[in-house]
């Protein structure tokens, strides 16, 4: 008798996993998503994360031939060209994936670029470049999603910062206080939208194995950190741990996601 009890309690444990894993399918499946800046790195490793959760995802980068490649990996997948410092590109962008799939639920700004140079030396021009891919092109991005959220009753917004705009470094200062500006955008965003039921999130990665150093415009020479290096930097994320930290922050709808615990305590101070 007791065996018997302790089987059904074991098939009963089982049915419960058994019907929790077919929900946590059932809540991404058939959902869209566009990923910004996923030719690569974050980008690239969110679109398939997200792929693999059953999102229909949407592409967008600047390079055809990448995207193209990239779409024939991922089933149900479609790509947009799209330069993040033009907004009738990215209006055409969010056009274009609503005419294909119906609907947008999900978005990761994370397209975005690097800019390291002293105070002194900030080019002005530069700055302004920088400013427009990594601030107003996920504010125009976002401007056009929200109607078709609202509409939905829903939708998840995750724009991607960087852990630099929660610090204060030398030579960091034009792009931190860019990424600073997405994160009160961000959350400026979610006390806003709280009301039709659209979540906005801000991602603070870490320093990432990704193209990102290679692609950062230089004011001044100075030698590239490597992990090699040490010093008090900790070692470096792949792009796959910060694809699972944003896609923690779409399940839990939370307005802030660190990628590390200790990068709170920089906040807090």
């Amino acid at each position: 008798m007791l065996k018997n009890n302790l089987r059904l309690s074991f098939l009963s444990s089982e049915i419960v996993k058994s019907i929790s894993v077919i929900i946590y399918l059932m809540e991404f499946k058939n959902k869209v998503a566009i990923v910004t800046g996923a030719s690569g790195g974050i980008g690239l490793a969110t679109a398939k994360l997200l792929a693999e959760e059953g999102v229909k995802v949407a592409l967008v980068a600047r390079s055809e031939e990448k995207l193209a490649a990239i779409v024939r990996e991922i089933p149900e997948s479609m790509f947009v060209i799209a330069d993040m410092t033009k907004p009738e590109d990215i209006k055409n962008m969010v056009s274009e994936v609503y005419k294909h799939f119906g609907r947008i639920d999900i978005l990761v700004n994370n397209a975005g670029q690097g800019y390291d140079s002293s105070i002194e030396k900030t080019n002005l021009d530069t700055f302004r470049k920088i400013f427009e891919l990594d601030v107003i092109g996920p504010l125009v991005a976002m401007q056009e999603v929200i109607p078709v959220m609202r509409k939905q009753k829903e939708g998840n917004i995750i724009n991607v910062s960087s852990g630099t705009a929660l610090m204060i470094l030398p030579n960091m200062g034009a792009y931190s206080a860019a990424k600073r500006a997405l994160a009160q955008i961000s959350l400026t965003a979610a006390e806003e939208l709280k009301k039709n039921n659209i979540k906005v999130g801000i991602v603070y990665p870490y320093i990432t194995l990704t193209d990102f150093e290679k692609n950062t415009i230089k004011e001044e020479k100075r030698p590239a950190w490597h992990p090699e290096d040490g010093g008090d930097f900790k070692p470096p994320d792949t792009p796959e741990v910060v694809a699972e930290k944003i896609l923690e922050g779409i399940k839990t709808g939370e307005s802030e996601i660190f990628v590390h615990d200790w990068m709170k305590k920089i906040m807090a101070e």
